[in-house]
């Protein structure tokens, strides 16, 4: 029997925590719905005190994580909507891809395995974390300025420290090494590889055009990948728009649209088989 998902499951991206989405928790609920945003083990605590002490997340793994977030989705009756950004993309795409949720929508989404575009944009985005082999093994964070370049470019100095102060906390080295840039380079499937011809819930793509550290290339690249999957996958790209577009003035164009789309091709009328 099919019925319309009432909750949203919202997945955050590296270097943020669930306090990312704080206002569309209010904004979704006006709505009637249910939100969830589950953080991944171990970012429970505030921004704050991972700041002080991020060592306690350095080591978490891909499946740990969609381990984790698996076990929240399966506790909603009706299949939820789940949204993720940034690295929450690539979580959304892993958990549809266990025959999760009734709909997905990924918002400047990090690849999945196989997606072999790489812009200059992104790759200095990323050299932060990149340029000492030690950081593979530790949580690495964005000074100030670096976060202004991968996150905020369309906004001032000042608009983009307040967000870093705000929201920017380091993220686990090995996540950026190991699928930024060997994960297409090893043998055999790895932690982010999903089957693209499998069926699943629907997913829509969405991608700023001014995005430097997930651009609208490697997000198309993405959703060009499952062009064999029987499932429906779409493609929307926002004109102005950089990594920040959740928080960014206008953030609530970009929940419409994620909201409207996904109730529109929401599937909830039977399981999907997980690969």
């Amino acid at each position: 029997m099919s019925s319309t998902p009432d909750t949203v499951v919202l997945v955050h991206g590296l270097w943020m925590t669930p306090r990312s989405w704080e206002h569309w928790v209010p904004y979704y609920e006006a709505k009637g719905l249910t939100v969830l945003t589950p953080g991944y083990p171990g970012f429970e605590v505030e921004v704050e005190a991972l700041r002080k002490n991020p060592e306690v997340i350095a080591r978490l793994t891909v499946p740990e994580v969609v381990d984790h977030l698996a076990r929240v989705v399966e506790s909603v009756a009706v299949p939820p909507i789940i949204v993720g950004h940034s690295f929450g993309g690539t979580l959304t795409q892993l958990l549809l891809a266990r025959g999760l949720g009734s709909v997905g929508v990924a918002i400047d989404s990090a690849p999945t395995e196989g997606v072999r575009v790489t812009p200059w944009s992104q790759t200095r985005s990323l050299l932060p974390a990149l340029r000492r082999p030690s950081n593979r093994n530790a949580a690495v964070g964005f000074t100030p300025e670096e976060f202004h370049y991968a996150f905020t470019n369309t906004s001032d100095d000042r608009e983009s420290r307040q967000v870093w102060e705000r929201y920017a906390i380091p993220a686990p080295g090995r996540w950026i090494f190991d699928y930024g840039l060997v994960a297409n380079f090893r043998p055999g499937p790895q932690e982010t590889w999903v089957d693209y011809t499998a069926d699943r819930a629907p997913l829509l793509f969405v991608a700023g055009e001014r995005d430097h550290i997930m651009p609208p290339s490697v997000n198309r690249a993405n959703a060009r990948r499952y062009r064999r999957s029987p499932a429906v996958t779409e493609y929307r790209e926002l004109a102005g728009r950089d990594h920040w577009t959740c928080g960014s003035y206008g953030w609530e164009r970009v929940a419409d649209l994620a909201l409207d789309w996904a109730l529109e091709h929401a599937r909830t009328d039977r399981p999907w088989v997980a690969a």
